[in-house]
């Protein structure tokens, strides 16, 4: 069972494309579909910068 799982259908293409952005500024190559290729590093890096931008906006927000 996935952790992962999107609550809202329609959100799913705004995640994938905020994954994408986040691995662009963080310089991985990321692919739509399976990317088992990358190593833990890459990934984990992926997911701090999709983090630290989440925080990033809500600090912005509450200001």
């Amino acid at each position: 069972m996935s952790r992962s799982k999107i609550n809202v259908p329609e959100a799913k293409q705004a995640m994938d494309n905020f994954k994408m952005e986040a691995a662009r500024e963080v310089g991985v190559d990321l692919k739509n579909g399976y990317n088992g290729d990358l190593t833990s590093r890459q990934a984990g890096s992926v997911g701090g910068q999709m983090v630290k931008k989440m925080i990033e906006d809500y600090e912005n927000k509450i200001k």
